[in-house]
């Protein structure tokens, strides 16, 4: 199986909120896990490292999406991170969800 840093129908354009953004080029159901956004590791940034899922996704104060976490690891963070659809999406939308791990600079 080759490797897909993106799960199917979704890419990377330039976006009208901050530079390149996550969007989707099909139909996306309420509640549909996208995939892991970021994986718990000491010494990075935040302590966690990026997937290319969470690296593109915008902030939005009124996001489609929500990133969750999974259970605890033995430091007590969360070992993964999820992006989310909050609600139906439509194609050629782009997917945002609010920072909660970065600070947003306005």
């Amino acid at each position: 199986m080759m490797y897909k840093p993106l799960p199917d129908g979704l890419i990377i354009q330039k976006s009208a909120i901050n530079g390149l953004g996550l969007f989707t080029t099909k139909e996306l159901k309420k509640d549909l896990n996208l995939g892991v956004t970021h994986v718990a590791m000491d010494g990075f940034e935040n302590g966690y490292i990026r997937t290319p899922l969470g690296g593109f996704y915008n902030h939005s104060d009124n996001p489609n999406c929500i990133v969750y976490n999974s259970s605890p690891g033995s430091n007590g963070r969360p070992v993964y991170k999820y992006l989310m659809t909050l609600r139906k999406i439509l194609p050629e939308e782009e997917l945002t969800a609010k920072y909660t791990l970065y600070e947003v600079k306005k």
